[in-house]
């Protein structure tokens, strides 16, 4: 790859079901690239955390707005020569290619890939998220998984969050994201 696309900002979106841990080593791999990292989740509209807390899956029309709101957090970041690394379930294409679109092109993904059992036990030991366990289901269904896109790297969640971390940073590696 040239060194100048080397050098350019990315954003990264760490994308996946619930559960798979997409905060923590969202939180992990901005650390380790000196990033800022974002919080998806954190701009929800309270209308759709209403909705999920209830149990009660979102459409795409609840996501749409959701998706803008981190398009532009991601595009202001890039635009001041800022990379950023966002948490943000991206399930459908559709939703990564209007994330793609937002960003002006120069945007990765880290996809968490787990069994249904791993992140049925992991979304059962976490304490104080919005999420119910009854919604991984749903999630899973809408879930198209971004083989064959590109910059799309995928990792296996059955590791430590460290583990996890490392292996992303190895794929981002061969895609030019260096710390």
């Amino acid at each position: 790859m040239p060194d100048e696309q080397m050098n350019r900002p990315h954003a990264i979106v760490v994308m996946g079901v619930s559960g798979c841990g997409k905060s923590s080593v969202g939180e992990k791999l901005a650390e380790a690239l000196h990033l800022q990292f974002m919080e998806g989740d954190a701009l929800h509209p309270a209308a759709n955390v209403e909705k999920m807390s209830k149990g009660i899956p979102l459409t795409d029309d609840d996501r749409m707005p959701w998706l803008d709101r981190i398009g532009e957090e991601m595009k202001s970041s890039l635009e001041k020569s800022e990379g950023i690394i966002v948490s943000c379930s991206a399930l459908k294409r559709l939703y990564r290619d209007r994330l793609r679109a937002a960003a002006g092109g120069n945007l990765l993904f880290v996809y968490l890939e787990g069994s249904r059992a791993l992140l049925m036990k992991r979304m059962g030991e976490r304490k104080g998220h919005f999420m119910p366990v009854s919604l991984l289901d749903s999630q899973l269904a809408t879930l198209e998984v971004p083989t064959g896109e590109p910059g799309v790297v995928t990792v296996d969640i059955d590791d430590t969050v460290d583990g996890i971390a490392a292996t992303a940073l190895e794929g981002l590696a061969t895609l030019g994201v260096t710390g």
